[in-house]
């Protein structure tokens, strides 16, 4: 199939770019800067913002499908940003993919539009969307997840993948600022515990989103809705950290502070950011400490049974190919 991945030079757009290039698809990814590295192995690559609704459009022409993966992330930052990347950007690809008749769209969402601050223990998709959020990461993907499973219908079918805690080779946001913290010696635990949370290695998450479109294409009744996806094993949020900085070659987290003080410092830290007009993301967010305090662990049945979804890599393959991209030149 000719496919657009949006985000396509981003950590999970990149593999899903070389996934689809693999088993021969024709692929164009849009993406603001330039990736020589996926154009030469095939790719088609179209320079351009997500929030511009031209250029989207013009990228979704011809498609068979649209893999939406582009977004801002994070726990801070001007909200204006987060609406016009994360709802406008995806408006605009919904929009896109109307105007071009393109007739599968798969959106890549988070569990963080029904977390309430606190614990998720087995959660599946009836749990409803989060009435407040601590940030506008959240709350801008749950308006655009919203619009993308209302926009499902006959002409164009939608899914959104939920993926938590995505790792594997190639991250350039979760591991490096693990490493850079905890090289300078800001690392701390969160809170006296180990909760327990989802992890989804690269590839799997990949495999969830041709899954997914394989099956729209393929006239599966499964337009509209959404589903949660990760490695199948719950495990330990900190337990998890201490075994990907221990594959980057780093020494294990010293050190914790209680999870009320993340909470409280990540609320004065906002406010000073806020007050100074800092861009830079603070050392600790609400979000981030509320996402690193508690447990958030989902079901993953409905995506076995409607797309036959299954973990092809383990964690502890995994975590071997992890390592390996840190010995290699």
């Amino acid at each position: 199939m000719k496919a657009l991945v949006t985000g396509g030079g981003g950590f999970l757009g990149s593999h899903l770019v070389r996934a689809l290039l693999a088993r021969g698809d024709e692929v164009t990814l849009l993406a603001r800067g330039d990736y020589p590295e996926l154009r030469a192995l095939g790719a088609r690559s179209v320079r351009g913002d997500i929030g511009d609704a031209a250029e989207v459009a013009a990228a979704c022409a011809g498609m068979d499908a649209v893999f939406h993966t582009a977004a801002k992330a994070g726990g801070w930052g001007d909200p204006r940003e987060y609406e016009r990347i994360n709802v406008d950007g995806t408006q605009h690809v919904i929009d896109g993919c109307r105007k071009a008749h393109v007739p599968v769209l798969v959106y890549t969402s988070t569990p963080s539009v029904v977390h309430t601050g606190g614990d998720i223990e087995g959660g599946d998709e009836s749990l409803p969307y989060a009435a407040r959020f601590s940030a506008d990461y959240p709350r801008t993907k749950a308006e655009a997840e919203r619009r993308v499973r209302a926009a499902s219908d006959e002409r164009l079918r939608t899914v959104s993948i939920r993926p938590h805690f995505i790792w594997g080779p190639g991250d350039r946001h979760l591991l490096p600022r693990l490493v850079e913290r905890a090289r300078s010696g800001r690392l701390r635990r969160v809170g006296r515990g180990d909760p327990l949370v989802d992890t989804v290695y690269v590839d799997n998450c990949v495999h969830a989103h041709l899954l997914a479109a394989d099956r729209l294409r393929a006239g599966a009744p499964i337009g509209g809705r959404v589903y949660f996806v990760s490695d199948g094993d719950p495990v330990g949020v900190w337990t998890m950290a201490n075994r990907m900085l221990e594959a980057a070659g780093e020494k294990p987290i010293a050190g914790a502070v209680p999870a009320f003080v993340a909470l409280s410092a990540g609320a004065l830290l906002e406010a000073w950011h806020g007050l100074t007009r800092n861009e830079r993301e603070p050392l600790m967010t609400r979000f981030g400490a509320s996402q690193l305090a508690h447990a958030q662990w989902f079901r993953i049945d409905a995506a076995r049974a409607d797309l036959g979804y299954a973990p092809r890599v383990d964690r502890e393959e995994g975590l071997r190919r992890l390592a390996d991209s840190f010995s290699r030149p």
